[in-house]
């Protein structure tokens, strides 16, 4: 039977089976981007509404990190000039943990630099003091923890844990050395295995191919992941990547709805290097299948600003 279109949307619609990735290659060739988006668009709607996850990060430990992966900033192969520090003063955690909540964001994350956090036990004591002063839902971005350090930060409230899978595991031995795609998935395991949900996904535009591109969003879906971050490649001065072309808008636009056609129940969230689109792309994305955003700054470049993303939000008709 010829895979079209129209039988991937009724099929993610009805059963909330996703396209496979030859299936979403095949729809690629053939589909214009409107054609693409207006699927997706009626697949987020069927499966999340109108509502839009919203969730921040602070960087809690920045700087110095062991690892090589070319993107990173953060990894001590570069040199990027980035502020680096070892632990985030507890005050600035707080003031930056209620500055958010009172924004309206409802989810907050914790994110280290580095292969994976030691001292556990202090950002553990840093997560029950967010636990009784906030609302907010906490998670956790620190590396490749083991399973007794997940269920430490379990025990200290941390609900979601989140480890990109990067890139699709073809591509990820061109991109790091230091660490496997496997490494990912059993830390990604682990944290499930501790009762919390996961959020797995990646960055698109780092030299990577189509196939390899939607390989990423299968394998994030098929690793259990409640929130797939599509950030896209802002190249860093300084980094391995820094000479990278930046991808077009129109493949940014297509690769979200592919996206969502490959996962159709998750949250499909806006992350980093979106502050680089236009606003008329950045609609259209929202419109085309994404239902998340991770708002304020990013780990180590600026973000949008979030009172005009809730207005944003609010004009297209998503409830934050």
């Amino acid at each position: 039977m010829e895979i079209t279109l129209d039988i991937i949307t009724k099929r993610a619609i009805e059963h909330g089976e996703g396209a496979s990735v030859e299936e979403a290659l095949a729809l690629a060739e053939h589909c214009s981007t409107d054609e693409l988006c207006d699927a997706a668009d009626r697949v987020r709607q069927h499966w999340c509404g109108n509502h839009i996850d919203t969730c921040s990060i602070v960087n809690a430990r920045s700087g110095r990190c062991s690892e090589d992966c070319k993107w990173c900033a953060q990894s001590r192969h570069h040199h990027t000039g980035i502020n680096e520090y070892d632990i985030i003063d507890e005050k600035e955690l707080m003031d930056a943990a209620m500055a958010n909540q009172k924004a309206g964001v409802k989810r907050f994350s914790l994110v280290t630099s580095g292969r994976r956090v030691s001292d556990i036990d202090r950002f553990c004591t840093m997560y029950r003091n967010l636990q009784q002063a906030t609302s907010l839902r906490l998670c956790a971005s620190m590396g490749l923890l083991s399973r007794e350090a997940l269920q430490k930060l379990y025990d200290a409230g941390v609900r979601r844990y989140h480890c990109n899978l990067e890139t699709g595991s073809s591509y990820f031995p061109e991109l790091c050395t230091t660490h496997t795609h496997a490494d990912k998935l059993r830390t990604i395991a682990d944290a499930r295995a501790v009762g919390m949900q996961v959020c797995v996904g990646g960055i698109i535009g780092m030299g990577e191919t189509l196939r390899q591109r939607l390989e990423l969003a299968w394998e994030a879906n098929n690793a259990g992941a409640c929130s797939i971050p599509v950030n896209v490649l802002q190249p860093i001065k300084g980094t391995a990547l820094e000479n990278t072309p930046l991808i077009s808008e129109d493949e940014i636009m297509r690769s979200v709805a592919l996206f969502r056609l490959i996962a159709p129940k998750v949250t499909l969230r806006f992350a980093g290097g979106r502050a680089r689109l236009s606003d008329s792309a950045t609609r259209r994305i929202l419109r085309g299948g994404m239902n998340g955003a991770l708002v304020g700054d990013m780990l180590t470049t600026i973000g949008n600003g979030m009172a005009d993303d809730f207005r944003m939000f609010k004009e297209l008709g998503l409830e934050a």
